[in-house]
């Protein structure tokens, strides 16, 4: 019941800051065109309270997921009184929507767009210059701390230890890089290479077919990055658990798991899954001297555990100067943006299936995960994620889109005259049926991704 209130909360701060600032780009460049904007709303449904300021009434709606922006002319028919084939004819409003140049109706439509990606830049800029959370001790290559026996990444015949210097088009890859591209290409071959004791080797992962899914990791490939440095520290030793009972201390660190040197739990837990339950030996250092202890990890929860808890990596915020901040911020922003523009060929190309993709559901998650997570990137990244996919899928050629609009305005451009308001009013309401299924499948997956309907899967 917490994470649904907190990721409710979440969500709705996040999509209603997403949607305010995406109307908001529409009605300072509807207000500098001259157009009347006869509201502003955050929210939706029966207004609770606001104020009125020139043509403009200001509310607060009952349902505050996201908002909108009312300008006199803007929606088809609203003038449907006037006689057929003139109703976009006659100029009598000077201050409605369709009364101004396409040209302006066409920037109109694009602010909305603009000032997501303009929301996005400034939170990363901010992020990056005023915090920038970095790993005390970074380790900048990408690794492969340990590989599960049996997995995809077994198969392919990746070892710890190995460096990996290419992932499908990327060469030099970050570790998002790699989780990024491996969400991609479910159950799908990709191309790596990777430094092995000097040689460079040329190998292939079958991506497992549950990438698809919301709660994947690259542990599920039977990929454990190196991410830390040094051993597993340990706070605080569980009462009655395998690890008090093999003599674990808090304060102990654990420089290896039978001659293993693991750095993460991460990786302790999933050499311990394989295991099922057999003897291991800690190699612990304590107080300055080296001992070994012999654990029988048991059954806790959801899997094989000693029952410690373990140190957090130490973090330090790293502001960067403006110009290097930009520089990150943009990057971030071109590589979250191109990121969609994959997703959207894939799914053409039907390398990626609809269910997939995440809707409103899965982005309260998303939100909810990233509030309760310690630090601030999580958040950031977030919300300058979501804003630039809300960018880039409002610039679709879509009805009802501004993306549509736009190119419906192209389209009588070179036409040189308006498109028959009737044709526009059942574009517009086929547009509207599909727009409105799809949103059901989309939330009717979502709510099938939920933890409570994992027993029913196959």
């Amino acid at each position: 019941m917490h994470a649904f209130f907190v990721s409710a909360i979440a969500f709705i701060v996040l999509i209603g800051i997403m949607v305010v600032v995406h109307e908001a780009g529409h009605f300072v460049v509807a207000k500098l065109c001259g157009v009347r904007v006869e509201a502003f709303s955050f929210g939706f449904g029966p207004r609770l309270f606001g104020f009125k300021y020139g043509d403009t009434d200001y509310k607060v709606c009952a349902l505050p997921l996201g908002g909108y922006v009312k300008m006199t002319g803007e929606e088809p028919g609203q003038n449907m009184d006037l006689p057929v084939g003139r109703q976009e004819a006659v100029p009598d409003d000077p201050g409605a929507f369709t009364s101004h140049p396409r040209w302006q109706r066409m920037l109109i439509g694009l602010a909305g767009p603009t000032a997501n990606f303009i929301l996005a830049l400034v939170l990363m800029v901010f992020y990056f210059g005023w915090i920038n959370e970095v790993p005390s001790v970074q380790i900048k290559t990408t690794t492969v701390e340990w590989v599960t026996p049996g997995s995809a990444a077994a198969q392919a015949g990746l070892e710890p230890g190995d460096v990996i210097r290419r992932f499908d088009s990327v060469e030099n890859p970050s570790w998002d890089d790699i989780y990024a591209h491996t969400r991609l290409n479910p159950n799908q071959p990709v191309a790596m290479t990777v430094e092995r004791g000097g040689r460079t080797l040329a190998l292939t992962l079958h991506v497992p077919a549950a990438a698809k899914d919301d709660d994947f990791d690259l542990d599920n490939a039977g990929i454990l990055p190196e991410l830390l440095v040094g051993p597993i520290g340990v706070t605080e030793v569980e009462p009655d658990t395998p690890a008090q009972r093999a003599g674990l201390r808090a304060g102990d660190r654990i420089t290896a798991v039978d001659g293993h040197a693991f750095h993460t739990v991460t990786s302790l837990l999933a050499y311990m899954q394989v295991g099922q339950g057999k003897p291991i030996t800690l190699t612990v250092l304590r107080n300055g001297a080296t001992i070994s202890l012999v654990a029988v990890p048991a059954k806790l929860d959801t899997g094989y555990k000693l029952g410690f808890a373990p140190t957090l990596p130490p973090y330090r915020d790293q502001p960067l100067p403006l110009g290097q901040a930009t520089s990150k911020a943009v990057g971030f922003c071109k590589d979250n943006s191109t990121l969609v523009f994959e997703v959207l060929e894939r799914l053409l190309t039907r390398k990626v299936a609809m269910s997939e993709l995440q809707g409103p559901v899965g982005i309260a998650r998303m939100a909810g995960d990233a509030a309760e997570m310690k630090g601030w990137q999580p958040k950031f990244g977030l919300a300058a994620e979501i804003s630039i996919n809300l960018g880039i899928l409002n610039l679709l050629p879509f009805p009802i889109l501004d993306g549509g609009m736009i190119f419906f305005l192209v389209i009588e451009s070179f036409l040189r005259h308006d498109i028959n308001l009737m044709i526009k009013e059942r574009v517009y309401q086929a547009a509207f049926v599909v727009l409105m299924v799809f949103f059901v499948f989309i939330i009717f997956s979502d709510v099938s991704k939920l933890p409570m309907f994992n027993h029913i899967k196959p």
